[in-house]
């Protein structure tokens, strides 16, 4: 089992690309199921659970062909359905990610009936499928869940119904559920109203392939989104959005090795909160070039803040802050672990409170055998800042624990053993390259170490 074997202390410089989002392809290479026309989607990161996505939609009749690219770097995979008569999500391939579930809507919608198992994905807490079940509900589907397997046929006519629904929880909305909802709905009959809809940009970059399809999709991005239901949808030539989560990670990662590293295709306007508490803590972050475009670019991605360069410096002294993460445009949940890795160096004591997966602190006990000084109450972690940390052997735990650990281990001093470096596979590609080019003194093992 891999490992990363860091040795701390080394300033990160040099540039990074930032590759397209994970989060965002997911669902985007599951909407190739929504019709019967080849789907080409540029800037796919190359990750595990991209990877794993291929197998399943291979799996449900709609194999692909990944192409590697070098200028820019990702991968251009072409999805085309061949037999749709497939509509078994079997376990063996979607307990290894919750993504997985963003199949259902697809498939409902345009197959009529779909048997999915129910997902699995990193242990960060309790993320429940229900809104996903009450919003296909809405659009009239017939569900039942048997032996681990969500089953789901349209109504009579086999063809969903447009509705009026609600879609948030006990802790906000829902990002996937919305996707689902979003998918399923650009094939039902009449109009579907979704209110309480997830507000993420990954969110607004399917609604931007699936208009590019022949969708008619607005409010995207907005609490309320308006779907008029089409009889089909055509195939796409489409650019995946930037990964801002792995934006955010590479902005913390100089940041806390007060570096100076330049990123070329950072989403900024996706990562404003982030910014504001950066500002606060000392860091600047700095766009220095206008956005980025290619011939593949639909007219709707050209937007400001997209595809940006930014220059990353930290002033020596860091501040303390308070953070609280919330759905977007809030404070991501999914940077919370490299922030409390950046806070753990800050002068004075912070707050980090969160509200999206209250459970998310697993990295906690993992920062403590570095030296950090940290006490956790329920949802909310006290963080008082240390001179230095030191480094150890630390297991990983999910994805973003694992990233938030590599930040932890750049800047400690001496030897960080980080096992279990699985984690990361899903939601970075190659990332010790990515930080060997910016000057990190970090190496993959694949023997465990302790």
């Amino acid at each position: 089992m891999d490992a990363f074997v860091i040795h701390g202390g080394k300033r990160l410089r040099g540039t990074v690309r930032v590759n397209g989002s994970k989060n965002a392809s997911l669902p985007l290479m599951a909407a190739a199921l929504l019709t019967d026309q080849p789907l080409t989607l540029r800037d796919v990161p190359d990750l595990a659970d991209t990877r794993n996505m291929v197998k399943l939609l291979a799996a449900l009749g709609c194999p692909s062909q990944t192409t590697p690219n070098e200028h820019p770097p990702g991968s251009t995979v072409e999805l085309a359905v061949n037999d749709p008569s497939q509509c078994l999500a079997h376990y063996d391939i979607v307990r290894t990610m919750r993504a997985s579930i963003c199949v259902l809507g697809p498939m409902l919608a345009r197959r009529g009936q779909a048997r999915v198992s129910m997902p699995g994905g990193c242990n960060i807490g309790d993320r429940p499928v229900g809104l996903h079940l009450e919003g296909l509900r809405a659009l009239g589907a017939r569900i039942q869940l048997d032996e681990g397997y969500i089953v789901a046929n349209a109504p009579a006519g086999g063809r969903l119904r447009g509705a009026r629904m609600f879609l948030g929880g006990p802790f906000g909305s829902t990002v996937l559920g919305t996707a689902n909802i979003l998918s399923a709905a650009t094939l039902a009959r009449g109009t579907t109203v979704i209110e309480s809809a997830a507000c993420e940009p990954e969110v607004v970059d399917l609604a931007n392939l699936l208009n590019a399809m022949g969708a008619h999709i607005a409010g995207a991005g907005s609490p309320r989104i308006t779907i008029e239901g089409v009889d089909q949808l055509r195939g796409a030539d489409y650019r995946v959005m930037p990964d801002r989560i792995e934006a955010g990670t590479y902005i913390l990662a100089s940041a806390i090795t007060n570096g100076e590293a330049y990123l070329q295709n950072c989403p900024t306007d996706s990562l404003i909160a982030l910014l504001d508490r950066l500002h606060h803590v000392g860091v600047q972050v700095e766009t220095v070039a206008d956005a980025e475009t290619t011939a593949h670019d639909e007219p709707s991605t050209h937007q400001p803040g997209l595809r940006d360069t930014v220059r990353v410096a930290s002033s020596r002294r860091l501040n303390p802050t308070t953070i609280t993460t919330q759905p977007h445009p809030g404070f991501p949940t999914d940077l919370q672990a490299q922030m409390m890795a950046l806070l753990c160096l800050a002068d004075g004591n912070s707050i980090l409170t969160e509200k999206i997966f209250p459970d998310r602190f697993l990295h906690v006990a993992e920062l403590l055998r570095m030296g950090a000084n940290l006490t956790r109450s329920g949802p909310t972690v006290l963080v008082s800042g240390t001179r230095e940390l030191i480094g150890a052997p630390v297991m990983a735990s999910d994805l973003r624990a694992s990233a938030g650990l590599v930040l932890a281990g750049l800047a400690a001093r001496g030897a960080t053993i980080i096992n279990r470096v699985y984690h990361l596979d899903r939601g970075y590609e190659k990332m010790e390259r990515t930080l060997q080019a910016l000057g990190a003194d970090i190496e993959r093992t694949d023997q465990p170490a302790v």
